[in-house]
């Protein structure tokens, strides 16, 4: 139940055979994909390599209600439909595996839009909703999928961590069915185990580097001040970004000692700001789980000399979800030391309004996803009107991220937003940079 095209992956499929669904394991996807890029370096094609994993629900639920046998003939019926539409929809060489449990992984070597993709799994999705008959009655399974399109050369590890980082996602959200594994993947060319252990080193060596992206006025333009962000320049691989960064660190639970790090550096190199410019930190949600986290970091602030009245905050929506009471509890005591809160990537998850009610925040700080349509869509302005109006009656500042174009930052400004960063005018930049730009920012004022 693997592709029509024959070859050394078919004779390794029969001998990694899965006794429920007939299907081989993962195994067979790094020889497939190695397979591609061979015959791709030959013909000199490009790779355009598309995937899906499949989680079914309920599993457990009907092994209880029916008995392993009606399981195991679910999971064989499943792997009998995938198959077949696959067969029948992908024009291209497909791999399709058993992903364990009652987790399958689709692979194709095809060239499609990210909306041909989605829609193949939209259908597939509806399909294997449909009933299946068992001998002791009739079962429906509820299929989700996480989908992805992999970077250049990406490594197969990297391409099932980040679906499963994604299926996880679509499995805590009440009533989704799909989503894509969006964000930043690990390098190829080296060991997951071998990266974590220099990512440990780097941090010890001091190697993490801290760049600001510049915040503007939309008033008049100035500047006001930068975000603080990671990147590591790894010795083999090149630069690795924040979402990477992060990944790496949260496998090795040092993500508090990575974010620590991260806040050090950039207080030190901040603190002979000029006093107009506020910086802005990142909080984890593991610095939140964190008992001494407000202590901490207040002594880093001491330590450093930078002005607490110049210091934000920035703490996501997705932190607040495990316990917005305490999180409540150790932001309203930064407010109380002048440290300024923002809620980051506002409109990328579920838009609680509940947390302007309780948080003492100071900023909402609109993602990009409610940005990029309002120059087009009447309805992406009226959101942004009703956001912008919500926040003015609460008294918080707005800022919008990632303004890429003039028309972005006319509209955005239109609308009584506040501040906006983003590449339009300047991207992350070193701490060299960025103290270049506020002096001249100053000698312009």
């Amino acid at each position: 139940m693997t592709s029509s095209h024959p070859g050394q992956a078919e004779r390794l499929a029969l001998r990694l055979e899965d006794r429920l669904s007939g299907l081989p394991g993962v195994e067979l996807v790094h020889e497939r994909m190695a397979a591609w890029q061979a015959e791709a370096q030959e013909s000199l094609a490009p790779v355009h390599v598309h995937a899906m994993l499949i989680s079914l629900r309920r599993l457990d639920a009907i092994n209880m209600a029916y008995g392993a046998a009606a399981g195991d003939g679910a999971l064989e019926e499943i792997a009998a439909r995938v198959s077949h539409y696959a067969s029948e929809e992908l024009d291209a060489p497909w791999v399709l595996t058993r992903a364990g449990g009652g987790n399958f992984l689709l692979v194709a070597n095809i060239s499609c839009s990210r909306e041909r993709w989605q829609l193949l799994a939209d259908q597939l999705s509806h399909l294997l909703s449909r009933p299946i008959a068992v001998p002791s009655g009739v079962i429906r399974l509820s299929p989700r999928f996480a989908l992805i399109r992999t970077l250049a050369e990406e490594a197969v590890e990297s391409m099932l961590e980040r679906l499963g980082v994604a299926l996880q996602a679509v499995n805590e959200q009440q009533g989704a069915r799909l989503v894509w594994a969006d964000g930043e993947a690990i390098p190829p060319g080296i060991s997951t185990a071998q990266l974590e252990a220099d990512l440990l080193g780097a941090i010890d060596r001091d190697e993490i580097e801290v760049l600001f992206q510049p915040q503007f006025s939309l008033e008049d333009d100035r500047l006001t001040g930068a975000e603080a962000l990671a990147r590591w320049d790894h010795p083999e691989l090149g630069r690795i970004g924040a979402g990477a960064l992060f990944n790496l660190a949260e496998r090795t639970d040092h993500v508090g000692p990575l974010s620590q790090h991260i806040a050090r550096k950039a207080l030190w190199a901040a603190r002979d700001w000029p006093e107009n410019l506020r910086l802005s930190i990142n909080v984890t949600p593991e610095d939140l789980a964190f008992e001494s986290y407000t202590s901490q970091m207040l002594d880093l602030v001491g330590e450093s000399g930078f002005p607490l009245r110049q210091l934000t905050l920035e703490i996501t929506e997705q932190s607040l979800i495990a316990d917005v009471t305490a999180a409540a509890q150790i932001m309203a005591e930064f407010s109380a030391q002048g440290i300024r809160i923002a809620l980051d990537d506002f409109g990328a998850g579920f838009c609680n309004f509940r947390y302007l009610k309780v948080l003492p925040i100071h900023y909402i700080k609109l993602d990009r996803a409610m940005i990029e349509g309002i120059t087009t869509d009447p309805r992406d302005v009226a959101i942004l009107r009703a956001i912008v109006a919500m926040a003015t009656a609460l008294d918080l500042e707005v800022i919008a991220e990632g303004i890429e174009r003039a028309d972005q930052r006319d509209a955005v400004a239109r609308e009584h937003c506040g501040y906006y960063q983003g590449f339009l005018r300047a991207q992350p930049m070193s701490v060299a940079l960025f103290e270049k730009l506020a002096r001249t920012e100053m000698e312009r004022a």
